[in-house]
């Protein structure tokens, strides 16, 4: 009987930190031997993670514990969360959301079956809240990304959409200066900065 974590952030940007110390913090406040803690950096859209994938299906064993700070930490996709879910309870591994207290009660060690059955209900019930308010935010930030590719389109500005900023390089003026004076040609230019033709004409125009 393990004990294991798992936190996921959304992009290799955002930190994994906070999620581990609250995985690790909880551990050791309740005196659990925690074995590792699993982590992605990637959408939590679908399960198609790595190192989740590793973790539920070579390391979990019947009796062990999941630990998660958040459900959407689990995943984004409120049908797919809760499935998930329910298909780690049906191999009795139990997951621990430190976001919902009610899921840290072992509800296998408890005598009253009508409680035992409430608790059950309740957590039931709360997780699939939270794993609904997970897929709204996704759901929120796609419409306003939506809205925002549409609001770049009216002002004539999609051209530019999605592609990143090119940078000048280092010797930029003075190789430009020695094509616009003639004594190089766009084809030197372009090789002595090391940039493409189309980049090239871009960063002319900035």
């Amino acid at each position: 009987m393990a004990i294991y974590g798992y936190h996921r952030t959304s992009t290799t940007e955002q930190h994994l930190d906070r999620g581990i110390k609250e995985i690790t913090d909880f551990c050791k406040h309740h005196n659990y031997k925690l074995e590792k803690i699993y982590t992605d950096q990637q959408t939590g859209k679908n399960f198609n993670r790595p190192r989740y994938i590793v973790l539920r299906d070579d390391i979990l064993r019947s009796g062990d514990t999941l630990i998660i700070t958040e459900v959407d930490r689990l995943g984004r996709n409120k049908k797919d969360t809760v499935e998930e879910l329910r298909l780690l309870s049906n191999r009795n591994i139990r997951v621990m959301i430190l976001e919902i207290p009610t899921t840290l009660q072992d509800v296998s060690k408890m005598d009253n079956g009508m409680a035992k059955m409430i608790l059950e209900t309740v957590n039931h019930m709360l997780i699939e809240l939270y794993a609904a308010m997970a897929q709204a935010e996704v759901e929120k930030k796609e419409k306003r990304q939506k809205e925002g590719i549409e609001a770049k389109k009216l002002r004539g500005d999609w051209s530019d959409y999605g592609r990143p900023r090119i940078e000048k390089p280092a010797n930029w003026d003075s190789v430009i200066e020695k094509w616009k004076g003639g004594e190089i040609s766009a084809v030197e230019a372009m090789r002595l900065t090391g940039i493409k033709k189309s980049s090239f004409y871009k960063l002319l125009k900035l």
